[in-house]
């Protein structure tokens, strides 16, 4: 049952978390002056209420927003050039979730998403996913188109530089976690840690993979080196909010 809310994010999302990632995406994406407008949003005026069933579910949805915000300009270059956008049957309130759900369609190489525990379908999350990938090789012909141009080997390297540096800091930075001592004793993290093949070092300049260092003021707080993200995301600790990523 605990692995129902685990999810694998390269097969794509519930359909909450891509409602809960265009409620975010609009409320911070970045709105272009009025004579250069091509990609309309809608009203952004009122704060949105998100679904949070658990925090992993709610940690998806703020890391798929601002990924979607981060490649905002090149996702509605690629909507335009594939003559995807506009759509009647599309209004403005849903383009956040277009733009959201293609960023996550590219990142899975346009393949189908992949669920394997049951949700209750969101009717909005079903029509843009329909939509979005009866159009994918139109999609993926003008991401390739925006490649070439900009002779990128990845998406990625369309981003300014600037960006991709910070991009590149934060990837490297130690991952920081809260141990939840109301669910679970720092023993039995430990121990569970050590059952795992995690091994307990000094400091961050002692990391390896499977490393974890204390906190040298806070006892309740623990680093890990940043390439186990997504294994430690997994662990039952985390999934039952014994652990928390800061």
């Amino acid at each position: 049952e605990k692995r129902t809310m685990t999810l694998i994010e390269k097969n794509g999302y519930h359909d909450s978390v891509y409602i809960n990632a265009a409620k975010i995406f609009q409320g911070v994406h970045t709105k272009k002056l009025k004579d250069s407008i091509l990609v309309r949003y809608g009203d952004d005026s009122v704060s949105p209420m998100l679904t949070v069933k658990n925090q992993s579910f709610l940690r998806m949805s703020y890391e798929l927003a601002f990924n979607a915000l981060k490649y905002q300009d090149l996702l509605e270059q690629i909507l335009l050039d594939s003559c995807v956008y506009p759509c009647h049957s599309i209004p403005d309130e849903l383009t956040s979730l277009l733009v959201v759900m293609l960023y996550d369609l590219q990142e899975r190489k346009f393949q189908a998403r992949e669920i394997f525990d049951e949700e209750e379908p969101i009717a909005e999350v079903q029509k843009i996913e329909h939509y979005l990938y009866s159009f994918r090789t139109k999609l993926a012909a003008a991401l390739a188109r925006c490649r070439i141009k900009h002779d990128a080997r990845s998406i990625e390297y369309i981003l300014p530089e600037a960006l991709r540096k910070q991009v590149q800091r934060a990837s490297a930075l130690p991952l920081c976690v809260w141990i939840n001592t109301c669910k679970i004793s720092l023993q039995d993290v430990f121990g569970d840690l050590k059952k795992r093949g995690f091994t307990r070092v000094e400091s961050v300049s002692d990391f390896d993979r499977y490393t974890y260092c204390m906190d040298q003021h806070c006892n309740d707080v623990v680093f890990f080196p940043s390439c186990v993200k997504e294994e430690l995301l997994n662990l039952d600790l985390f999934v039952d909010c014994k652990l928390l990523l800061q």
